[in-house]
């Protein structure tokens, strides 16, 4: 009897250890191939732990929803931990470029139309490699994958899209018995507009901003020309043409149609909070199409955007990268930073926390997704670019980059704007300096 008891006490022990050990191995197995499909690591099943770090600029509504799409990268990639770090546009090139230079730069960062002096530089890293595996760019357009294509190389990733627009306050049209402005307007209406809203609305209420600079390069291509011709690396307009577009802003000034240089500097038109028209003191300016959300939120005028007045070969107005995400050359973790990327752009849960804040989402699927929840001011960006994309259908123009030294090239051109808007030189000795410095700084920044 002892002996039974003792046989049956032993199966019963061996049956309890072969299962325990069964469960055990079958529980690994299960979280190994969970936790392998999110993982780029190959010949393991586990995946390894990888941290990240990544760079961006903004205000601390912009850091707030970007977080929380890490966030959600890291619920969905557990083993990927994403180091979030962002800084105002005023400081964060100097803390990039300072890291750029010490090899402690972020693996991942944020870069805007400055994108070719980074290029140039050699310091991102190339993705192609990675497309069709990590990163999926299926339902990305064409332009946007073109726009981060530099020397055959895929170096940055549309993070999202604007188009740049005249921005109306129909408040102060309505208030001035004038009619909304529309698309196909021209260059010439724009200024008889413009200095009649100043008429009739009185001393302090301006027309327009003076946007001399920030639509040059439009202006140049509705006349055949472009600010910087990347393929020969070398400024694409001549000075008639700066002569033409300064001396346009300078007349319209003179008629009293222009914000003054001074309301100008304490109310610069990109501070949206300081921005002239949410107080009713400007009715036009030019701005991209993802401001305009901002701007309305500060007014209760009601706003609008129309495309820019038309020169001889159209509006000169294309899809463009506001800014996107671009890997380190020197990062240990590329494969990870390739998934990152892919996550931003395509993952419709981020295309809903993100909304417009960087532009219109560089992907259909995930353009859909917001449309379906549109606000009020956000129908009328997505009605806005639209008509822009139906447009370049029949009036294409290429893709614009900045010019390399572009910080330089934009302090000396605006310092010019300036010197003729305070009386310090005459439009011809403005222009003059202008161009020649935009030379230099162009031959000071690319290799020949």
């Amino acid at each position: 009897m002892k002996k039974w008891s003792l046989l049956v006490s032993i199966v019963l022990i061996l049956v309890l250890v072969t299962a325990c050990s069964s469960n055990s191995n079958s529980g690994s197995k299960t979280n190994s191939q969970s936790n392998g499909d999110k993982s780029s690591n190959s010949g393991t099943d586990t995946p390894k732990n990888v941290e990240l770090r990544m760079m961006w600029w903004g205000d601390q509504d912009r850091a707030d929803i970007t977080n929380k799409v890490v966030e959600l990268f890291e619920k969905k990639y557990p083993h990927i931990d994403v180091i979030g770090e962002f800084a105002p546009s005023s400081g964060y090139w100097d803390k990039i470029n300072t890291q750029l230079a010490s090899g402690t730069a972020p693996d991942i960062f944020f870069l805007g139309g400055n994108v070719i002096d980074y290029a140039i530089k050699g310091v991102l890293l190339p993705l192609d490699e990675y497309v069709g595996n990590q990163l999926d760019l299926t339902d990305m357009d064409d332009s946007m994958v073109q726009y981060g294509t530099v020397d055959n190389k895929l170096l940055h990733i549309s993070a999202g899209a604007n188009a740049r627009g005249i921005v109306i306050n129909k408040t102060m049209f309505k208030a001035a018995n004038m009619d909304i402005p529309q698309d196909g307007w021209s260059w010439d209406e724009y200024a008889a507009i413009a200095t009649e809203i100043s008429d009739k609305l009185g001393d302090g209420v301006y027309g327009t901003y003076d946007f001399t600079y920030d639509g040059m390069d439009i202006y140049y291509k509705q006349n055949g020309q472009q600010l910087y011709n990347m393929a020969d690396q070398t400024i694409g307009f001549d000075q008639d043409m700066a002569l033409q577009w300064f001396s346009y802003w300078a007349d319209l000034a003179a008629k009293g149609g222009v914000v003054t240089p001074e309301a100008a500097v304490a109310n610069p038109n990109e501070d949206m909070s300081k921005n002239l028209m949410v107080t009713s003191k400007v009715a036009m300016t030019l701005l991209p199409s993802n401001q305009l959300t901002s701007l309305q939120s500060l007014t209760t005028d009601e706003l609008t955007m129309v495309q820019l007045p038309r020169g001889p070969k159209g509006t000169g107005v294309v899809f463009e990268s506001s800014q996107g995400l671009s890997g380190y050359a020197k990062t240990e973790h590329p494969e990870e930073v390739a998934m990152f990327i892919s996550f931003f752009i395509n993952d419709p849960e981020a295309a809903l926390i993100l909304g417009n804040n960087r532009g219109v989402p560089v992907t259909a699927a995930n353009r859909n997704v917001l449309q379906e929840k549109a606000s009020d001011v956000e129908k009328v960006i997505y009605d806005y670019t639209n008509r822009v994309s139906e447009a370049t259908k029949t009036e294409p123009f290429n893709i614009s980059y900045n010019l390399p030294g572009n910080a330089e090239f934009e302090k000396m051109g605006k310092t010019a704007i300036q010197e003729i808007g305070f009386g310090r030189k005459t439009v011809q000795e403005a222009v003059e300096g202008f161009y020649k410095n935009a030379q230099q700084i162009i031959a000071n920044n690319t290799t020949q």
